[in-house]
């Protein structure tokens, strides 16, 4: 195991990606600072695994300016939520003045001037904000996560059904674990990147149709892909009390993906990562109980009793 005494910020560390960055750069003998918004089970196990702890908000300038005290690379992440802009530039004010040398952005594959999505344009505006700093910048923008099977699936009896917007869109669902090896690497190693957006990929470009036949597949159960309308998702998301912003989000990139937006496949998690993606198969046969039940989002068919259950 090497060491070294650079100092590496993980923000919304004990989300997904973070998470994993975490681990990972612990287990290869850097120094790893985890940000969290509290004390909790989830920081403490951060804590107990070498981390060094600091909860503080990325809306607050006072808080940001202690994280990044000594830090020479940061992982900057913010939850799809009202005050991206804002937190960036907090972020890049407090970086400047600590002399961090190098930022990994979470963007998004749908950031672009034109885009509908809210979240997804001020994506863009922030990529364009941290490129005018001194800091070493890369942007990674993921298409939809592998996790999302989990979230949006509903289990009937002894079948599946994924219902989203999506039309006969396509993409190449990438896991949050080959996305957190690309941020230990962008993070370890910044300066051939300085200035990239990376698309991040699963291995195989799927539309919904494929996913459910390999989870069927896979699962041992039929498993059905049925298209609704945006409306319907959206309606759909705004019962269930998700924010306002991610609705809005959400309802748009529906048409962005089916638009072709989140489509394509690359190697990019293998060369920066240094091993190739997990399949949609394999995604689903490590995380296979979570399928014994229906996620927490999914959108029920028209008159369905069915209820959530675990997993929440």
């Amino acid at each position: 195991m090497s060491h070294d005494d650079r100092l590496f910020l993980v923000t919304g560390a004990t989300g997904k990606t973070g998470g994993g960055a975490i681990k990972l750069l612990l287990e290869r003998g850097h120094r790893a600072r985890a940000m969290v918004h509290r004390e909790d089970e989830r920081s403490r196990a951060l804590a107990e695994a070498g981390a060094e702890v600091v909860v503080a908000d990325l809306h607050d300038l006072d808080g940001m300016t202690t994280a990044l005290q000594g830090v020479t690379g940061a992982y900057f992440c913010h939850p799809i939520l009202p005050g991206l802009v804002e937190s960036t530039v907090i972020f890049a004010q407090a970086a400047t003045e600590a002399g961090v040398r190098s930022v990994v952005n979470m963007s998004q594959i749908s950031a672009r001037r034109e885009a509908g999505s809210n979240a997804a344009r001020q994506h863009w505006l922030c990529e364009r904000l941290l490129d005018r700093t001194d800091l070493l910048t890369v942007h990674i923008r993921p298409t939809f996560f592998t996790e999302w099977l989990k979230t949006w699936w509903e289990r009937r009896g002894s079948e599946g059904y994924i219902r989203l917007p999506f039309g006969e869109g396509r993409h190449a669902p990438i896991g949050s674990a080959d996305q957190a090896r690309v941020i230990a690497a962008l993070l370890a190693d910044p300066e051939p990147h300085d200035r990239a957006a990376y698309t991040l990929h699963g291995p195989v470009e799927h539309n919904h149709h494929d996913i459910a036949r390999v989870m069927s597949s896979t699962l041992g159960i039929p498993v059905h892909y049925e298209p609704i309308s945006v409306e319907e998702f959206a309606s759909a998301m705004t019962e269930r009390g998700l924010p306002a912003h991610l609705v809005q989000h959400l309802s748009n990139v529906a048409v962005d993906y089916q638009n072709g937006v989140f489509a394509g496949t690359n190697d990019n998690v293998e060369k920066i990562g240094g091993r190739p993606p997990l399949s949609v198969e394999q995604f689903v046969t490590e995380n296979r109980s979570y399928f014994d039940t229906s996620g927490p989002n999914f959108v029920p068919a028209p008159g369905s009793h069915t209820q959530r259950t675990a997993h929440e």
